[in-house]
């Protein structure tokens, strides 16, 4: 799935609130340009979506049923 079909696939689903998915869809975008970008813009790019991914801690708790 590329970033177009992800971000089509968020709008249809009125997912835009699910972070997760948010950061699924800027490393996908990210993964689309690296070979455009110089490797240390890469890096800090990819180290900037890690740490929102850790930001965003156990989301799923008490939401199993619904996410998974």
């Amino acid at each position: 799935m590329n970033s177009d079909s992800l971000g089509k696939y968020i709008t249809s689903t009125d997912s835009a609130a699910k972070s997760w998915l948010l950061v699924q869809l800027r490393l996908k975008k990210l993964q689309e340009r690296k070979s455009e970008i110089a490797a240390e813009e890469y890096l800090r790019e990819l180290a900037d979506i890690h740490k929102d991914l850790m930001n965003l801690g156990e989301w799923w708790v008490g939401q199993e049923q619904e996410v998974f």
